[in-house]
């Protein structure tokens, strides 16, 4: 265990640096962050399609990695709508020229993953301008929302875990640890807000306590669902981690599935719900 955490402490610092340089490079470098969910995204679906077999076949990887690549810099609306258009003419159209090489199953699956885990993550992209000036502390907010829920569950798993939660998904998730990831969540979310409100911003702006009271909730929850859904497409796969880039963690797409499922939920939620007043 203790090696473990050793293991998921340096990968988790990496992880933490590497965004608290996006934030703090964000004013002055604001593509940051753009390069940075475009580099993500290019690596979980890496991992992907090394899961499901497919990364020897340059005809379905390259230009899926280039739709993933490419998504984060383009603006909502027509030029989105073109680059899913493209990449689903080309998926397909090379299922066409390919067919006795390539199946549908796999291009159905790795097409329907490539939709989804881009998109989502680009929704951090979204929070950044709908925040405005404090945008980044939205980003930041709606990343936490899925890992502290995974760091209370980690925790409170191994530490009063007796009842299984899916054992034939994820068999070291438990009951006991889910519940210690609501706890962890909301309360270090609240503690943020606190934090932003009356330390960084000295009292300047106000922060809608019960807002995140809801993020941290519906974080929680979709975190767990999203790391089901992923531990179920590594069962599905044969697999026990996507890579081994992240000691202790795994691989990127470990660490950001949960973050796939969180991060569009807090970009609609703060359409309806402000979490900063100026």
């Amino acid at each position: 265990m203790f090696s473990s955490l050793k293991d998921r402490s340096f990968s988790a610092g990496i992880i933490i640096l590497f965004l608290g340089a996006v934030v703090i490079f964000n004013s002055i470098f604001p593509l940051a962050l753009n390069i940075a969910i475009a580099l993500i995204s290019a690596a979980s679906m890496y991992e992907i399609a090394l899961a499901l077999g497919v990364s020897k076949k340059p005809m379905l990887l390259w230009p899926t990695l280039i739709f993933a690549c490419v998504l984060p810099f383009l603006s909502m609306g027509l030029q989105e709508a073109t680059a899913y258009f493209l990449y689903t003419v080309v998926l397909f159209s090379t299922m066409i020229f390919y067919h006795d090489l390539i199946s549908f199953r796999e291009v159905g699956v790795l097409y329907s993953v490539a939709l989804l885990i881009p998109t989502a993550l680009e929704t951090l992209i979204q929070l950044r301008h709908i925040g405005g000036k404090h945008g980044m502390f939205y980003v930041i907010v709606a990343i936490f929302a899925a890992w502290l829920a995974d760091v209370g569950a980690y925790f409170a798993g191994n530490w009063f875990g007796k009842r299984k939660l899916c054992p034939n998904i994820s068999p070291k998730k438990t009951v006991e640890g889910v519940i210690g990831g609501f706890v962890f969540e909301i309360g270090m979310l609240l503690l943020s807000g606190w934090f932003f409100q009356d330390v960084f911003w000295a009292g300047q702006v106000r922060v809608c306590y019960f807002t995140l009271f809801v993020i941290g909730v519906g974080g929680s929850a979709l975190s767990v669902i999203g790391d089901l859904s992923f531990s179920l497409i590594k069962r599905s796969c044969h697999i026990k981690d996507f890579s081994e880039i992240l000691p202790g963690h795994g691989g990127i797409l470990d660490r950001f599935d949960s973050v796939i499922f969180v991060a569009p939920f807090v970009s609609i939620l703060l359409r309806f719900m402000p979490l900063v007043y100026t």
